[in-house]
């Protein structure tokens, strides 16, 4: 086992090695199971205990979540999984490609009869993690994907091959076709420079600003459609003085100017804000993550766990009562008989069996080869990766310690202290999302380090581009422009928080990013 002498080089304590060669040896023997009968026993996704302690409450206590009830939601027709295509760019489409998706007849994909390996059901699981649940336009419409002028302006990255991935067209009826959103993939996936594709990656899609794009161009987007749907996504009434309710009843032009201004990387979705935004999760690892979401709003105890989280999010939460406040539901106080829902993903439903195929996938994503070797500099960052600390809360092998840290504002109940694995020490970030939000739990999780070179924009709101600006102490000054999300101002301002190796002389900063980058 060569692992483990390679990791002692980088100064790392003994003792931290014997989980690392555990964990490699672990993961050495999976894709020799792949192939073995696999029967396996799915858990029940809308079971009321374990949903009842699924997630954390929010820092707003009254207003934590309560679900639809098991009979609503085994009420929705289950989603039927039809086969989707590549979405080429203008003047990439091989000739002929539209004509011929007009020919093809809808195929269900989907069988789970037909899956008896665990590979299989992993593979069923990337059809379902690239399948949309959407197929009106909820985020980009068929007009957007086949104009040029909407790709010049939100600046979509795109494949070696020309393809844009983030959206499929979908074969429902044969002769239309159809584009289909809200795949798992379309948050998910990360196209790096020269088109590599990372799926289950920190996401890429600018998502946000093709928003902005659809509100100033779409005449079918009038301005109190613009303020519906701003306030289904973000309003969190229960919060004083709410200013996503606010933002929510603003002209359209203000709230283009607030989707406009999230990068790449970073993502609107529904329950957080666009005044406060998530930079998106990377999945790869997640099977090894206590806490889920920015806030470790949702607990991962079991594939069980994953699977209920894939629902909610997918997207049943927009049915939850908060304090009273149904998001999606009539005059956002009664739900609407199931499967009668007009708002995207609350009318239909994941079957059991192909949540527990998502989950599988989820599980089986890995990390790309990384191209960063390990040299005497970041030997270097090893020691001063210790040295300075950064291993209490980002432990290997897993480079986190899976706990919750409060933000600044937020006291910890008693309770939380036998339930939830908290380290009470604030980093200072900004606390706007896990106080102001639906999905606000006081905390921030601690994240995991590994595969951050692959990743960016840096901390929960992506403000910081790369490594090296977390670094970087001059982001503590007031005059400096933040390098990732800025507002929608884009004022200058400090980005204070998690300010562990700012004081470090240049050469040791130079040498912790390069450690950080062979994680």
């Amino acid at each position: 086992m060569k692992q483990p002498t390679l990791w002692a080089a980088y100064g790392l304590p003994a003792a931290l090695l014997v989980g690392l060669a555990a964990a490699t040896t672990k993961s050495s023997g999976e894709g020799a199971r792949l192939a073995l009968p696999y029967t396996p026993t799915i858990p029940r996704t809308w079971d009321s205990t374990a949903l009842a302690a699924a997630e954390l409450p929010l820092a707003t206590p009254s207003a934590s979540p309560r679900h639809v009830p098991a009979a609503y939601y085994y009420g929705l027709p289950e989603r039927v999984a039809y086969k989707n295509y590549p979405v080429y760019a203008p003047g990439r489409e091989p000739k002929g490609y539209w004509q011929w998706l007009e020919k093809q007849e809808p195929q269900v994909v989907f069988d789970p009869a037909k899956l008896h390996t665990e590979a299989d059901w992993i593979k069923a699981g990337e059809l379902l993690f690239d399948m949309p649940i959407d197929v009106d336009g909820a985020v980009i419409t068929l007009d957007n994907v086949r104009d040029p002028a909407f790709y010049a302006a939100v600046k979509v990255p795109l494949t070696k091959d020309g393809i844009m991935p983030y959206a499929r067209y979908v074969v429902k009826e044969k002769g239309k076709v159809l584009l289909g959103n809200l795949s798992c993939g379309m948050c998910h996936t990360r196209v790096e420079q020269g088109g590599v594709v990372l799926k289950g990656a920190q996401g890429n899609f600018p998502g946000d600003p093709a928003t902005a794009w659809n509100i100033r161009h779409d005449p079918n987007f009038p301005e109190p459609a613009v303020q519906y749907v701003t306030g289904v996504l973000f309003d969190a009434p229960f919060v004083p003085n709410d200013p996503n309710s606010q933002l929510s009843r603003q002209p359209k032009e203000k709230i283009a100017q607030a989707f406009e201004s999230l990068p790449p990387g970073t993502n609107g979705r529904q329950g957080t804000s666009i005044l406060f935004p998530p930079s998106v999760p990377d999945l790869i690892g997640v099977q090894q993550r206590t806490y889920l979401d920015h806030g470790g709003l949702a607990r991962h105890r079991s594939i069980g766990d994953m699977m209920r989280y894939i629902a909610i999010n997918q997207a049943l939460d927009f049915m939850a009562s908060y304090d009273a406040y149904i998001p999606a539901g009539k005059a956002h106080k009664t739900l609407p008989p199931p499967g009668k829902s007009a708002f995207v993903g609350t009318f239909d439903r994941y079957s059991e069996a192909q949540l527990f195929a998502l989950a599988k996938y989820v599980y089986s994503l890995r990390p790309p080869t990384n191209p960063h070797q390990p040299t005497a500099q970041t030997k270097r960052g090893g020691q001063l990766f210790v040295e300075q600390g950064c291993v209490s809360c980002h432990t290997p092998p897993l480079y986190t310690n899976n706990m919750l840290t409060p933000a600044d504002g937020f006291e910890v109940p008693e309770e939380h202290r036998q339930k939830y694995d908290v380290f009470e020490i604030s980093i200072g970030t900004d606390p706007g999302y896990t106080l102001q939000t639906r999905r606000g739990t006081g905390y921030y999780k601690v994240p995991s380090l590994r595969g951050v070179w692959y990743r960016g924009p840096f901390l929960h709101d992506g403000s910081l581009a790369t490594l090296e600006d977390m670094l970087d102490p001059r982001r503590l000054d007031a005059g400096y422009v933040p390098t990732g999300f800025r507002g929608a101002s884009g004022a200058p301002h400090a980005v204070r928080g998690h300010e562990f190796g700012l004081a470090l002389p240049a050469p040791d900063r130079a040498a912790l990013v390069a450690f950080l980058k062979i994680l």
